[in-house]
């Protein structure tokens, strides 16, 4: 059913005089918002990553970090858990962004389309790289609806982490689980992260207990909130032992305090941390016998001596088997737990040679990448975003599809930074890359830099034995695509006339 909606031009000042009788509060607030003026589409973001003026520092290392220092992540949560305002965050702490922009005001950097930023909400995912501490981070902030699942199907497809974010005060919901099952199924580590702390009826508890019972997981307590609710300050870091407070006159969050816990000023906090590190390190020894025999031996009598990175380690080797998720807290809209929560990012998520992919084996360094979401591009055509495993991509370099079984040409490399890029000479193994120039590819397909390379490949895995000899060479090469779930709704959109055209092609509706 269509609603056709009549909007009446109002001063901005005539406002107050509505009778609050006639019209409900959700009303007025888009009343309000549609009286704002235009936010333009286009956003100030500061230089990417290594870009400082003019000036390239070492090209070749700003775009190509070594393996280890990459890290694919990406955001998932529920309905308003605050995806896309912790992915504001972590962009602008990172020095991405120059400011701090709002759901609300439709000023964000992943919600880029003109529907995301009308509505309030993430419609496609976004791809933003940026550096924190050395490490590159190739970050992915996905949908919430269930209507869009099939955006964070893909991405999760090509990704070796993620964070979960859930409302600290209703714990695990309903789309929670579905892309928890969603990340289950590719076998993702995760890391859980407490939003919206300072919420009214947020409880730390509560939604630990709901990962608990809801999800099957065994969280690992690694930070206590200070307060709750209006009380919210900091956090703990129970594995080093420290108070983190944000500072009440810093409006952006970038000034804390890192303290000690210390018997003389916060006597109950430290008794309290000190029982949840002893419980810490029990959960993990449990889990990795490496920590375990360091633990009964050398560190058997007094848990208080075990030095803090022995712990991360074993933490960050039980968080790869997934049999267990470190969970964070903090409130991204207050500014408040969000760098510990990228220093989590680096240190306990994989990078891409911590993943285990067997058919990287049979390409010996050679090109294998997977074409994992397509959009469409009124100057530049199809723009292929691709996850690369093995080799090298260049611009002006021949690739081969081997479920399209055909040729074609990158004509130019690009880093995606949400809305905008920036052109590349090559991208390495473990990094996302997006392409122009390619017609044919579409989501799923599996890209190599030559058929003979394929055929190489081929004969390689039948040797091995990876694949059952009936199955062609071909056959045995394609990467596991991307499941597109059957559609609940079918429906035909056509422009009432040639002149309405454009406003059709504007909705980006035509994507792989």
């Amino acid at each position: 059913m269509l609603i056709h909606l009549r909007i009446f031009g109002m001063h901005p000042r005539k406002i107050p005089s509505l009778h609050s009788k006639n019209v409900c509060s959700c009303k007025v607030r888009a009343l309000i918002r549609r009286l704002k003026p235009p936010v333009p589409l286009g956003r100030n973001y500061s230089s990417p990553p290594g870009l400082i003026g003019n000036d390239i520092k070492s090209l070749h290392s700003i775009i190509n970090p070594p393996i280890a220092k990459i890290r694919n992540i990406g955001i998932m949560a529920h309905i308003d858990a605050g995806k896309t305002t912790t992915t504001e965050r972590i962009l602008y702490y990172s020095g991405y962004t120059r400011s701090l922009g709002d759901v609300d005001d439709g000023d964000t950097v992943t919600d880029f389309m003109a529907q995301e930023r009308e509505r309030g909400i993430t419609i496609q995912s976004a791809a933003v790289t940026f550096d924190w501490k050395g490490y590159r981070v190739n970050l992915i902030d996905t949908p919430g609806h269930v209507d869009f699942t099939l955006e964070v199907e893909r991405c999760l497809r090509v990704l070796d982490g993620a964070v979960a974010v859930f409302d600290a005060s209703a714990g695990v919901e309903a789309q929670t689980l579905t892309v928890w099952r969603q990340a289950d199924k590719h076998k993702i580590p995760r890391i859980c992260f407490l939003n919206k702390m300072d919420k009214t009826g947020a409880s730390f508890s509560y939604a630990v207990e709901s990962i608990k019972e809801k999800l099957k997981a065994k969280p690992l307590l690694l930070q206590l909130p200070v307060g709750e609710a209006r009380t919210f300050k900091g956090v703990v870091d129970v594995v080093s032992k420290e108070k983190l407070l944000w500072t009440l006159n810093s409006d952006d969050g970038k000034d804390f305090e890192r303290k000690p816990l210390l018997e003389t000023s916060d006597p109950e906090l430290l008794k309290e941390t000190s029982e949840a590190r002893n419980a810490l390190i029990e959960q993990v020894a449990d889990l990795d016998d490496e920590f375990a025999g360091l633990v009964l031996g050398e560190f058997s009598e007094n848990f208080d001596l075990l030095p803090a990175e022995k712990l991360q380690a074993a933490i960050h080797r039980v968080t790869l088997a997934q049999t267990a998720v470190p969970v964070l807290c903090g409130s991204a809209l207050k500014n408040k737990g969000v760098q510990p929560l990228l220093d989590a990012i680096t240190m306990y998520l994989p990078s891409p040679e911590e993943r285990n992919y067997e058919f990287l084996q049979w390409y010996k360094g050679d090109l294998c990448a997977l074409a994992f979401k397509v959009l469409h591009d009124k100057q530049r055509g199809p723009l292929v975003f691709m996850r690369i495993y093995s080799g090298t991509i260049k611009p002006q370099s021949a690739i081969h599809n081997i479920n399209g079984n055909c040729t074609e040409r990158i004509s130019r490399l690009l880093l995606p930074f949400a809305d905008q890029q920036i052109e590349i000479p090559s991208l390495t193994a473990g990094n996302i890359a997006l392409t122009v120039g390619l017609k044919h590819t579409a989501t799923g397909d599996t890209i190599v830099s030559s058929k003979s390379s394929a055929l190489a490949a081929a004969r390689r895995a039948e040797r091995e034995g990876e694949k059952h000899r009936q199955n062609s060479e071909a056959e045995r090469l394609f990467l596991a695509g991307v499941e597109v779930p059957d559609p609940v709704f079918f429906c035909t959109i056509e422009p009432p006339s040639v002149a309405k055209q454009p406003g059709i092609n504007s909705l980006g509706i035509a994507t792989n």
